[in-house]
């Protein structure tokens, strides 16, 4: 604690200092006063947390400096030493808040005993102190938290008491760029105060698993922006800000509104599945116009899985490019948990493969097993990490398959019509899938195979009708439709023009020949 020393005589001040072991008392003389203006001046330049001070001085009295330094909102302890012993002096004293009073000449035990006693009281009213700006910290955070989660059922101090008076607010959140990490983060709250110079220009919360900022005012706005878009988007390898991650909410301009950057900070944190390679930070301006909510249809469809299967069947690189990116596309505006967008990736990864061990068999075995597909997807962090691994397995597949040649295509496409008769084909959308012209590959089609794409399918169709037609389980509604036939009408008008017969008919007469060769 610091000791300020006030007499008008030096030799009294000297003895004063050499009277008691100050530093063991645990006191340093921080300066002396030689007069009582000079005293009040070095208690408004020292803060001492006592002063020792003779009540008779030239230009101000001893209870004029306490009364003076008082009125000024001086904090610390006044031991009075005087000649007189007169009652109404001391009273006086005391009234003023003086905490001892002593009279010449000084008795060292009562000295020693009056400045343990106000070393007592300090360092209680120290306790007290640090207990009420805990109190307050944590009131105040209290106070936080509820503006940030929108809580706030009772009318909000004034900003000034809550020291977030500014002219626009924005939310931080940020944690550990590497997710396997065990390592602390980075205090990116220090990092921002030095930067800014003001250690009011924001505050800092810990919330869950989440470290927040709240920026306040235009120049913290911006000096983050610049640190964001130069620093921390692509940091230097090795530097603390490569092993931060962060989100940012939009700015507000009143703390009614924190609550809404708070939100905009939170989603962009999980959305952060949804982040490129290498990126750090997700800006409030980042996030998709329009969000589906969960459940609205493209979840549902096999279109994808189709497509893919598709675009490896015909080796159509780019079309597989253009899949997956309509895929990453759909997701990232779906609105559905990461949860869900793994399970359905993985769906789509075993339908795929389905698909080409149904048309080929499991082409050098490259596929994984499913339970090795879903272990694959849910152990990755990004969307993009998935992405790659589709496109690695189907580039193995297409390279074990072979890409169609211009002399290979149309055994190709004959393969494909074999294992795809079923769905409602079209020569455009097989000679798009195929990267062909659709006029030119009917031509070519016709020339090679001696009829035409239509006359190929109907053929592929009323063959499989015909094994079909052997198993009495189906009806032939029913047969029709499965060999890709909508109109029931419509496939007898086929199967008689490529037989001769009805379906019926043909079931009849196909049954019975079955059961003569059979008989014994």
């Amino acid at each position: 604690m610091k000791l300020l020393i006030a007499d008008d005589e030096i030799d009294v001040r000297e003895g004063i200092r050499c009277l008691l072991n100050w530093s063991f008392l645990g006191f340093t003389i921080c300066g002396e006063g030689k007069n009582g203006q000079d005293t009040l001046d070095q208690i408004r330049r020292l803060h001492p947390d006592v002063v020792l001070m003779d009540i008779r001085m030239p230009r101000l009295s001893g209870l004029e400096v306490v009364r003076l330094a008082k009125e000024e909102g001086f904090s610390g302890k006044f031991i009075i030493v005087s000649g007189f012993s007169d009652f109404s002096f001391a009273q006086e004293a005391m009234r003023f808040g003086v905490t001892s009073y002593l009279t010449k000449p000084i008795d060292e035990q009562e000295l020693e005993k009056a400045v343990l006693d106000v070393r007592q009281l300090l360092t209680e009213e120290q306790g007290k102190q640090k207990k009420l700006v805990q109190y307050r910290d944590r009131a105040r955070e209290s106070i936080l938290y509820d503006i940030l989660n929108h809580q706030a059922s009772y009318p909000l101090p004034d900003c000034r008491d809550l020291q977030l008076e500014a002219e626009a607010y924005q939310v931080v959140l940020y944690t550990s760029y590497n997710q396997d990490s065990t390592q602390t983060t980075w205090d990116f709250a220090g990092i921002l105060r030095l930067a800014n110079h003001n250690h009011n220009s924001l505050d800092y919360i810990r919330i869950g698993n989440h470290n927040v900022i709240i920026l306040k005012g235009d120049f913290a706005l911006r000096r983050f922006e610049e640190l964001a878009d130069h620093y921390i988007s692509q940091p230097q390898k090795g530097s603390p800000l490569d092993g931060l991650f962060l989100t940012y909410g939009r700015p507000v301009c009143s703390i009614e509104q924190i609550h809404i950057s708070y939100d905009d900070a939170k989603r962009l944190m999980k959305r952060r599945f949804f982040c490129s390679f290498n990126q750090h930070v997700l800006c409030y301006k980042d996030m998709p116009d329009e969000i589906q909510p969960e459940g609205t249809g493209f979840i549902m469809e096999n279109t994808y899985s189709q497509q893919l299967s598709d675009s490896i069947q015909s080796g159509n690189r780019q079309m597989m490019s253009d899949v997956l990116e309509k895929l990453r596309q759909a997701l990232y505006c779906s609105g559905l948990e990461i949860s869900n967008i793994r399970h359905y990736l993985a769906d789509i990864m075993i339908q795929v493969k389905s698909g080409i061990i149904y048309a080929y068999g499991n082409p050098g075995t490259l596929f994984p097993n499913n339970a090795a597909i879903i272990y694959t997807i849910e152990e990755k962090y990004y969307l993009y990490e998935i992405l790659d691994f589709f496109t690695l397995q189907f580039e193995m597949c297409m390279n074990a398959i072979g890409s169609p040649t211009r002399d290979s295509v149309l055994n190709n496409i004959l393969q494909y019509i074999r294992h795809n008769y079923q769905e409602d084909l079209k020569l455009g959308t097989i000679a798009e899938l195929f990267g062909y012209n659709s006029s030119y590959l009917g031509k070519i089609f016709t020339r090679a195979t001696g009829r035409n794409f239509n006359a190929c399918l109907d053929e592929v169709r009323i063959d499989n009708s015909k094994r079909l037609l052997m198993d009495d389980n189906y009806k032939v509604y029913e047969i029709a439709q499965l060999v890709g036939y909508g109109n029931v009408d419509y496939f007898h008008k086929k199967f008689r023009k490529y037989t001769g017969i009805s379906p019926a008919k043909y079931r009849k007469t196909h049954a019975g020949a079955d059961i003569k060769m059979s008989a014994p």
